[in-house]
């Protein structure tokens, strides 16, 4: 895998965080919004992109496109309402919520196929794990947050995905990779 290579200048982290938030306090305020225009040329860019939201140092939301479809700040956009208000395992965000609120976002390079899971680095690579129907990703900075080693990151992705822990091994399931910058 060629080393991903992106480069968000403090604007742009700054615009895409703030994006983020107006996106989902003028949903909050029952506003239709839309996002204010790009300035920079990565911000048009066609790239995958999350947003995690999260409160006291726990997840509180975090929903992306793992491949771009449309310009980066419309999807940073659309995943921050996403995370904040269709996140499954989270009730929808309130205004109480606001304050503290922690936004991170995950630019994603190219998804491909993992040729060999023992070239998996931890904190570089984010992880794809798809056994028929079932599938379940895991951002790069994860396993770092856990502490998990790269045998725990692939576990803990199959996991993610619905499936055994071990089904890395199983040829039967197809591992993708991809590197992604997060702020």
């Amino acid at each position: 895998m060629e080393r991903f290579s992106l480069s968000p200048t403090d604007a742009d982290k700054a615009y895409l965080k703030n994006l983020a938030l107006l996106s989902i306090t003028s949903r909050l305020a029952g506003r239709g919004a839309t996002p204010p225009p790009p300035s920079t040329e990565l911000l048009e860019r066609e790239l995958g992109a999350f947003v995690t939201f999260k409160r006291d140092g726990q997840l509180r939301g975090c929903i992306g496109n793992i491949i771009g479809q449309g310009p980066l700040c419309q999807t940073v956009w659309d995943m921050a309402q996403a995370a904040a208000f269709q996140d499954p395992r989270f009730p929808p965000l309130t205004k109480a919520e606001l304050e503290g609120l922690e936004i991170e976002i995950s630019i994603l390079g190219p998804i491909e196929p993992c040729p060999d899971p023992k070239l998996v680095v931890v904190g570089r690579h984010g992880l794809i794990m798809r056994q028929g129907a079932r599938q379940g990703l895991l951002l790069p900075q994860v396993p770092m947050e856990w502490g998990w080693d790269r045998e725990q990151f692939l576990a803990q992705t199959c996991r993610k995905a619905g499936l055994p822990a071990t089904a890395w091994r199983d040829p039967a399931t197809a591992i993708y990779w991809f590197e992604a910058v997060f702020f």
